[in-house]
């Protein structure tokens, strides 16, 4: 089985730091993209970040731009580095994965996940 566990969330003032990881296992296909969503209360789920093997390039949300780094080890855990965090990045934060060639910004834009890992919550006070 496929399994996803993202990890590092906590509270933090604003302008602070926090790096997200994404733990894989299970999973075996050699082309996948893997994005970073979130969920703040009383809204829906909204990706923020993605990354795909077979694209150079990166996708990012305006809201994290310049702000937040996506990366990856290969297939077998991904990350997020958010810095200069805002109260309006308080949410739940969730990875997932797909076994596809896809370009990044296309992965984020689209609903096609295979899985979810549970999610790690972000707080930002002010």
């Amino acid at each position: 089985d496929v399994q996803l566990q993202a990890s590092g969330g906590g509270l933090v003032q604003a302008g602070g730091s926090l790096r997200l990881s994404c733990t894989i296992s299970g999973f075996e296909f050699d082309d996948y993209a893997i994005g970073w969503f979130r969920q703040a209360p009383g809204e829906q789920r909204e990706p923020i970040s993605c990354i795909s093997s077979r694209d150079p390039n990166t996708f990012y949300a305006d809201s994290v731009k310049g702000r937040f780094t996506i990366s990856s080890d290969n297939a077998n855990t991904a990350y997020l580095q958010m810095n200069s965090l805002e109260p309006e990045d308080t949410a739940i934060y969730y990875c997932a994965i797909k076994g596809v060639i896809i370009r990044a910004a296309a992965f984020c834009r689209s609903s096609l996940i295979d899985y979810w890992g549970k999610g790690t919550q972000v707080t930002v006070s002010s």
